[in-house]
């Protein structure tokens, strides 16, 4: 029932296989992998810079967002790039919710899936590959904008 008023607060309307019903579905399967770094990194800070931000005289969300959130920012990394995998390779929920539905819902995984149901071993492999390339350039570029060298 509350998952109900919230689609229909939102006005997504019915979620299995629409384009939408991916989407929540991708962000409830993904939600854990997003959740633990980001709270570890918050953790880890202690509440020693809010303490110092508050001494300096800002106020606490200022406090918040311009000194804890950029020290968080390795957190925030390893959150995106946990998910970015996660979701890339998502099979079983998308073949749940979405179904295999052309043009509409189906991705890439479920491609490849099909390609190999269908003893097309050579697209497969050219979509495998260039999956690979595209989460290896996602993966650089995510690289490059943790400039200080921490480990995420």
């Amino acid at each position: 029932m509350g998952f109900g008023l919230i689609t229909q607060w939102l006005r997504i309307g019915l979620l299995p296989f629409t384009f939408w019903g991916l989407v929540v579905a991708s962000v409830f399967y993904s939600l854990p992998f997003v959740v633990q770094p980001i709270q570890n990194a918050f953790e880890s800070l202690g509440d020693r810079p809010l303490e110092v931000a508050a001494t300096l005289g800002a106020k606490p969300l200022d406090a918040f967002f311009s000194v804890v959130v950029p020290l968080a920012k390795p957190g925030f990394l390893t959150a995106i790039v946990l998910c970015f995998a996660h979701t890339v390779g998502e099979f079983g929920v998308v073949l749940m919710i979405g179904d295999n539905i052309p043009d509409k819902t189906r991705v890439v995984s479920v491609q490849i899936y099909n390609h190999v149901e269908a003893l097309e071993y050579a697209q497969a492999h050219w979509l495998s590959a260039s999956m690979v390339i595209f989460s290896f350039l996602v993966l650089a570029a995510l690289y490059s904008l943790n400039p200080t060298g921490k480990k995420t």
